[in-house]
């Protein structure tokens, strides 16, 4: 594809408490999570290394030994370098942080308690072509109550509402692009959220693209999906 990179690079929130799923899982970080024998992070490492992920940087605290020694430098084909907190940044700290790391001027950003099956070079192309600051992949879903829902007006993101009872909507799906050049000019502080103090404060005022995609979608962040998720990933292959 012309004007894609050889290999994405991607920045894993890989730092969460998992509050939300703690009766399931107390002695590990979330993204460590058995899934089928596996740590949830490894099925996300390898099904994104399939769509052309080639560099990864974790971004870890709460028991971030655990994944280190686990993954070490590399996994398949994917070179794994770690940016650990050692205070709470909240997730757009972190991901301002790792993404110090990165060597890409378009990073990737997965939420590491989510898995997305999206096409990486569809979404980095759609980005490229729309001279996006930022991006982020949106789900379409019916019948739900658990997700908040994103405004859009053609291929830009222009607001958020907050989680009700919606019959059809699209939510966010977990899975960011950010221009690591762009979003320098922008002065955030060390802590702070990057759902609510980025993607909904900076919505209408930088350009953030409106990636849609109806690819399978799970967020283990709670204990039913985590029952839904281990079967479900594990039958999907």
């Amino acid at each position: 594809m012309s004007g894609a990179p050889l290999g994405f690079e991607a920045v894993i929130l890989a730092g969460g408490l998992g509050t939300r799923i703690r009766s399931v899982v107390s002695d590990r970080p979330k993204v460590m999570i058995d899934v089928g024998g596996r740590p949830f992070l490894e099925i996300l490492l390898e099904r994104m290394m399939r769509r052309g992920l080639r560099r990864v940087i974790l971004a870890t605290g709460y028991m971030h030994e655990r994944i280190e020694s686990r993954f070490g430098a590399r996994f398949g084909d994917v070179e794994i370098v770690y940016s650990r907190e050692t205070h709470g940044l909240g997730t757009g700290g972190a991901v301002w942080k790792a993404i110090q790391a990165a060597s890409q001027e378009d990073v990737f950003v997965f939420n590491g308690d989510t898995f997305f099956d999206i096409d990486l070079a569809a979404f980095h192309s759609f980005h490229k072509s729309a001279g996006a600051d930022a991006c982020m992949a949106l789900k379409p879903m019916r019948g739900f109550d658990r997700y908040g829902t994103v405004q859009v007006e053609g291929t830009r993101i222009t607001g958020f509402r907050e989680k009700q009872p919606t019959g059809e909507g699209l939510i966010n799906g977990g899975i960011y692009l950010l221009n690591r050049k762009n979003l320098a000019k922008l002065e955030m502080p060390e802590t702070f959220s990057i759902e609510k103090d980025f993607f909904e404060k900076y919505a209408g005022q930088i350009h953030i693209g409106a990636f849609i995609c109806d690819g399978y979608f799970i967020d283990i962040g709670i204990p039913e999906d985590y029952e839904r998720a281990r079967a479900e990933l594990l039958s999907s292959g």
